[in-house]
C-alpha cells in the first residue's frame, strides 16, 4: 500500500529535511509541498491525499487554524518547534506529533503509526459489506424464510 502525503512548513529547510526522511521510505510517495495553511487547503481540493505533515506556525493560516477548518480529511502528523501545541493536537485526532528538529528514527515511528492506521481504515472501507436479505424463524417445528423488505412490523413479548 502505498501512502500519499503532503509536507506543509513555512521554512524550506524544515520541508527539505522531512522530504529527504521521507524518500527513503518505499511506502511514501511524496504528492506535494506547500508553503502555509491556504496553499494546503487549495491542494487538497484537487488533489486525493492520506497523510499531511503539518507545521502549526505559519503565516495567514496555522496549522491549528486549517486542522479546525477541516471537517473531515487525510491523517495528520504535526511537525513543530512548539510543545506548547501537543495537547490540542488530541482535539483533532492527529496521529503523531513531531517535535523538531526531528530524528528520523522519531519520523519512522511516526509514518509506521500513520501506515497502521490508514491501513486499517482503508481495509474496512474496501470490505464487502454484507446485505442481509432474508432470515429463517423456526415455528411449528419448522423452519419458515422471512423477507427482511417484507417485514412491516415486529412486536416482542
Amino acid at each position: 500500500m502505498q501512502i500519499k502525503c503532503v509536507i506543509t512548513d513555512d521554512e524550506p529547510i524544515a520541508r527539505e529535511g522531512l522530504r529527504r526522511y521521507l524518500e527513503q521510505i518505499d511506502f511514501i510517495s511524496i504528492e506535494g509541498e506547500c508553503e502555509n495553511g491556504i496553499e494546503l487547503m487549495n491542494f487538497l481540493k484537487v488533489r486525493d491525499i492520506d497523510l499531511i505533515f503539518l507545521d502549526i506556525e505559519m503565516p495567514g493560516l496555522s496549522g491549528i487554524d486549517f486542522l479546525s477548518s477541516l471537517e473531515k480529511g487525510p491523517k495528520v502528523i504535526i511537525t513543530t518547534a512548539y510543545e506548547q501545541y501537543a495537547i490540542r493536537g488530541y482535539d483533532f485526532e492527529v496521529v503523531d506529533y513531531l517535535l523538531k528538529p526531528i530524528s528520523f528514527q522519531r519520523a519512522i515511528k511516526a509514518v509506521n503509526r500513520a501506515y497502521d492506521i490508514i491501513k486499517q481504515q482503508k481495509d474496512i472501507e474496501e470490505k464487502p459489506k454484507i446485505r442481509l436479505e432474508h432470515i429463517f424463524l423456526k415455528s411449528d417445528k419448522k423452519l419458515k424464510k422471512i423477507v427482511l423488505k417484507d417485514i412491516l412490523y415486529i412486536e416482542s413479548m
